[in-house]
Parts: C-alpha cells; sequence; structure tokens
C-alpha cells in the first residue's frame, strides 16, 4: 500500500539528471499533513517541476545538440512532457472524485523516461 503523495513530493525521470517536484492544483480541500494531497489529474508540466537536464536522444533539443557536437551526447534543460496518466491508482481512494495518487505510481514521459515517486511528501498517510 503506498502512500499519499501531497505538494512537495520528490520525483525523479530515469533520463533527468536532478530531482523534481510535484505541485498539487487539482483540488485543495483534502490534506496530508498540512498539503493539498495529489489526485491522478496532477500530471501536467505544470504539475512536474523540471528534472535539471534530459539525457535521452528521443528529445528532439538533445539530440539536435548531440548532433551539432559531433556525437558527443549534450544534454538539454529538461521539460517534462508527460503522457497517459499516474499508474497505478487507487480508484476506490478518491479525492474530490479523482484518484488519489499514491508513492507507488510511475507516469511516463513522451521522451521515453519513467517519473517515479521517490518521496511522497509527507510520512503518515496511507492511501
Amino acid at each position: 500500500m503506498g502512500q499519499l503523495v501531497v505538494t512537495g513530493a520528490v520525483v525523479s525521470c530515469t533520463f533527468g539528471t536532478l530531482p523534481g517536484n510535484v505541485t498539487v492544483s487539482s483540488q485543495t480541500l483534502c490534506l496530508g499533513e498540512g498539503r493539498p494531497a495529489a489526485t491522478i489529474m496532477d500530471a501536467s508540466p505544470m504539475n512536474i517541476r523540471p528534472f535539471g537536464m534530459c539525457t535521452t536522444l528521443s528529445n528532439p533539443q538533445v539530440a539536435a545538440a548531440t548532433a551539432a557536437a559531433m556525437g558527443v551526447l549534450t544534454p538539454q534543460p529538461c521539460v517534462p512532457v508527460p503522457v497517459g496518466g499516474w499508474l497505478p491508482t487507487k480508484p476506490n481512494v478518491l479525492i474530490g472524485g479523482k484518484p488519489c495518487l499514491t508513492s507507488d505510481s510511475k507516469l511516463m514521459c513522451s521522451y521515453g523516461g519513467c517519473i517515479s515517486i521517490v518521496s511522497p511528501g509527507q510520512l503518515k498517510t496511507m492511501a
């Protein structure tokens, strides 16, 4: 059973060089340790902070910079482009009618990276 994710949770991407954070915008009424709890709707670039530099050639900016550098991998600033939604979810635990986001959820980036929760942002509330 995963922990409930809240604003400030730390996330990472397999192709990012730094951790990022989650900002909850889908609701403000349900709190976990005083912070808004995340739902599966918190899966846009507005909700996922960049992961430093992107290192995958699937990213057109990285591919172009690497080609210009004669094939030497040249990371570029990360701009997450989430696709689909967070999986797995807890469909029976709803916050404002939407399934909650838990620490065992993952989200895919359109450039091939997998975004995962490193720290849910709080330590007590289980979903």
